[in-house]
């Protein structure tokens, strides 16, 4: 791979997302609707979650991204997300066998 061949650069093949949608802008102070319309979202999406989504690059960046477009659908014409992305190589790891792990090692400790 060249340094200018960006374009061939593949994504990983699996993330886990942690993602604030902030809709922004709406007629009230309550986002409650906007936010239960992305929980539709993620319910509908197949990907495992747990205010956590996991899945393949592509398909965690794609329900992101619609996250964004059932909120403008209610009429909020702004809406700002912050994330933090991770991938892992070396296993596949859902955000279950995560909390699994520190649940078992804080058991073994007697907390």
């Amino acid at each position: 791979m060249t340094p200018t061949d960006y374009i061939s650069i593949p994504t990983p093949a699996r993330c886990y997302a942690d993602f604030c949608l902030i809709p922004v802008g709406t007629a009230h102070a309550s986002v409650a609707e906007e936010v239960a319309e992305v929980q539709k979202l993620l319910k509908a999406s197949g990907l495992k979650y747990t205010m956590h989504s996991a899945g393949s690059w592509d398909e965690v960046m794609k329900v992101i991204g619609q996250a964004h477009a059932v909120v403008h659908q209610t009429g909020c014409v702004r809406v700002q997300s912050s994330m933090r992305v991770g991938t892992r190589t070396d296993k596949a790891q859902t955000a279950a066998d995560k909390v699994k792990r520190v649940e078992e090692i804080l058991a073994k400790d007697g907390q």
